[in-house]
């Protein structure tokens, strides 16, 4: 190869962004905390006094701790509209299998808060689900294997009933049917199912797609997912009330 050919491979190289340091990676979350705390947080001063010694919520949103869901952001949410519950592959655990986290956190959330709604909210290209799809890549994250467990009903739904080819085919299909796997484990737990029951507890299923914005939710009457887009009726995945 000549010099001149060698000429635009080095560029190319040259304009690779270099791997961010541990150092600054720090450092720029505390720059950004100190912008908060010298720019941000004197203009809504009182928001956050109005905030220190309670929270009413709007609602519960249980998303993925995938770091590009930002569920205040995407929502355009003030501090104290949304309790958020974040977890490898938005997952709900059946009541009664695990006293963890995000069990605590929906009581809480339903009777110590009363919050009036719970969104269960996936999004595209969900490292998580990619993982439910290849099991073999999780060896070495044992933790994190049996976790996704409580999402092998949708994995199941997919592989028995959808012709999908690919990946690329199969992820949008089997992130919704998680989506809809974990509103029914919701729907175990006692307080959610009593609150429902008695129509003071709405849930919702939501697909965000990070490369659009866009959000489709789960519409329970019709069965599949509509686009969130103001146009209809916002899809509910609640059942009718019985009391």
């Amino acid at each position: 190869m000549s010099e001149k050919d060698k000429q635009p491979l080095a560029a190319s190289a040259s304009a690779q962004p270099e791997a961010e340091t541990a150092d600054a990676a720090l450092q720029h979350i505390v720059d950004g905390f100190l912008h908060f705390h010298h720019e941000v947080f004197p203009q809504q001063e009182e928001l956050f006094k109005k905030l220190a010694t309670a929270q009413s919520p709007r609602a519960m949103f249980i998303t993925c701790a995938d770091s590009r869901i930002v569920p205040e952001l995407i929502t355009h949410s003030s501090p104290g509209d949304l309790f958020v519950t974040r977890n490898v592959g938005n997952v709900v655990p059946p009541y009664g299998q695990m006293n963890g986290g995000v069990s605590t956190a929906i009581e809480y959330a339903v009777l110590a808060l009363g919050v009036q709604h719970i969104i269960v909210c996936g999004h595209s290209d969900c490292g998580a689900m990619r993982a439910v799809l290849t099991p073999e890549t999780l060896e070495r994250m044992p933790t994190v294997k049996a976790w996704l467990r409580h999402a092998e009903v949708a994995k199941t739904m997919v592989h028995d009933n959808c012709p999908c080819g690919d990946e690329k085919q199969t992820m949008p299909i089997l992130t919704e049917e998680n989506v809809i796997a974990q509103l029914q484990h919701l729907r175990t737990h006692p307080s959610v199912a009593s609150r429902m029951a008695s129509g003071q507890l709405f849930i919702h299923g939501w697909v965000y797609n990070i490369e659009t914005s866009e959000i489709k939710a789960f519409d329970a009457d019709q069965g599949r997912f509509l686009p969130l887009d103001g146009s209809h009726p916002i899809p509910v995945a609640t059942p009718k009330a019985r009391f």
